[in-house]
């Protein structure tokens, strides 16, 4: 009964009680203001706050890595039966998707589906991944063997907004622990809140400010080493002074050392650049691509513990657990009791045409959607799995949130009908 032994590991990991959750419980190891407002929102302390699922409430220690103990797993060869499968959810816009699930619910029988998955794409958001790579592993080369030093650093190194924030829309939690109020805005030039704070912002609000900040941040991590945190007159010295072309190779390494040290292919994965107007202007990158294998295979290292090493794989898993409003596949009710760590990005075009109106996540021109998702059953669920998902779609005029959405409910059902099977014919086979 291999299927049981693996349910009886999983509940050792996810305990029943849970109380609390990470972020949520680490404002005072992390600094990250807002996850006080949104732990005392959870006990009806703070009004206004979204009471979250079951899935998100999960304590520091229970966010954890998976596959610390499997370092030798690879992902297995596309199992045919599983692929047919995958790729019918699809329906009659197959190819205008590219898509990976690696099922670890069985660890004794891993399973793996791709269509499409060597395709390149644009990773929009997706690539702040690449960006926390970057900065865990400046951390890593600064202080290989001290870890409290680079707690210190995330927690302690003031962040102030200067103007690579130029422009975003996106708008970050705030939180008042004097008035107890929390409060949403985008960044705005002068905000100071810790390196580890903007990191949040960046993963969890998706916030291309916060994102080209943390990039600023990793530029002066790779030039200063040891000496990083500096002083903002002499941060903005160094980049009034320094030929841009130098500005750029100090990014693209410091971006491509993380991805290189995470044993991922900087020739399937990269991220080329800011996320700002004005951040692009006072360092110029190059282009940005990925393909749903190379994330995929970003996912299942994170687990190992291969992404930098095992403290940044176990920091940016928690930085990527959503314990805020579920947006896209995210949001699928089929993920309720799941604690899921996701990250998602998304790029739309118009132009005119007769009857068409443009709408967000719907474009005519170019319609691109990503989503990189890991799907954890919490303790108490009837049917836990565990399991990766990459996704990318360019399905022109249709919702695409709402179409990663619904593949994530059919995604979930289908691994449950998968598992429900095994277990079935696992009891036949005890029974004769």
């Amino acid at each position: 009964m291999k299927y049981f032994r693996n349910l009886t590991v999983l509940f050792s990991i996810l305990p029943a009680a849970m109380v609390g959750a990470y972020p949520l419980d680490g404002d005072q190891y992390t600094g990250i203001s807002r996850l006080e407002g949104y732990r005392l929102g959870q006990e009806g302390k703070v009004a206004g706050v979204l009471r979250l699922p079951a899935g998100a409430l999960l304590k520091t220690e229970q966010v954890d890595l998976r596959l610390a103990e499997r370092p030798d797993l690879e992902m297995p060869a596309a199992d045919p039966n599983f692929t047919a499968e995958v790729v019918a959810l699809l329906g009659d816009d197959a190819d205008r998707y590219g898509i990976a699930v690696l099922d670890l619910t069985d660890l004794y029988r891993p399973r793996y589906a791709e269509h499409r998955a060597d395709q390149f794409f644009n990773p929009g958001s997706v690539g702040k991944l690449a960006v926390a790579m970057g900065i865990f592993q400046a951390l890593a080369e600064a202080y290989p063997e001290d870890i409290g030093a680079r707690e210190s650093v995330l927690r302690d190194s003031p962040v102030v907004a200067d103007g690579f924030i130029v422009h975003d829309h996106h708008k970050v939690p705030l939180w008042d622990p004097g008035s107890q109020q929390l409060t949403h805005r985008p960044i705005r030039e002068g905000d100071s809140a810790s390196l580890w704070t903007y990191l949040d912002w960046m993963m969890s609000a998706s916030s291309n400010a916060a994102a080209s900040m943390s990039m600023r941040h990793l530029v002066l991590l790779k030039h200063f080493g040891r000496d990083y945190p500096v002083s903002e007159a002499r941060a903005e010295s160094f980049f009034k002074q320094t030929p841009r072309t130098q500005l750029s190779t100090l990014l693209e390494t410091g971006l491509r050392d993380g991805v290189d040290a995470s044993g991922l292919d900087a020739g399937s994965f990269r991220q080329g650049g800011f996320f700002t107007r004005e951040g692009k202007r006072r360092v110029p990158g190059t282009s940005s691509y990925a393909t749903p294998r190379e994330l995929m295979r970003f996912l299942l290292h994170l687990e190992q513990g291969k992404v930098v090493d095992p403290f940044s794989s176990r920091e940016i898993k928690r930085l990527m657990y959503m314990t805020q409003r579920r947006i896209r596949y995210a949001s699928s009710p089929a993920l309720y009791e799941a604690a899921v760590y996701f990250k998602s990005g998304s790029m739309y075009r118009c132009g005119p045409e007769p009857g068409f109106q443009c709408r967000k996540y719907q474009g005519n021109l170019l319609n691109v959607l990503n989503s990189v998702a890991t799907s954890e059953a919490t303790a108490g669920s009837d049917r836990p799995l565990f399991y990766m998902a990459v996704l990318t779609s360019n399905v022109l005029k249709e919702n695409a949130s709402w179409a990663h959405r619904s593949l994530a409910t059919r995604l979930h059902e289908l691994l449950e009908r998968r598992h429900l099977h095994v277990v079935e014919d696992e009891i036949v086979e005890a029974d004769n």
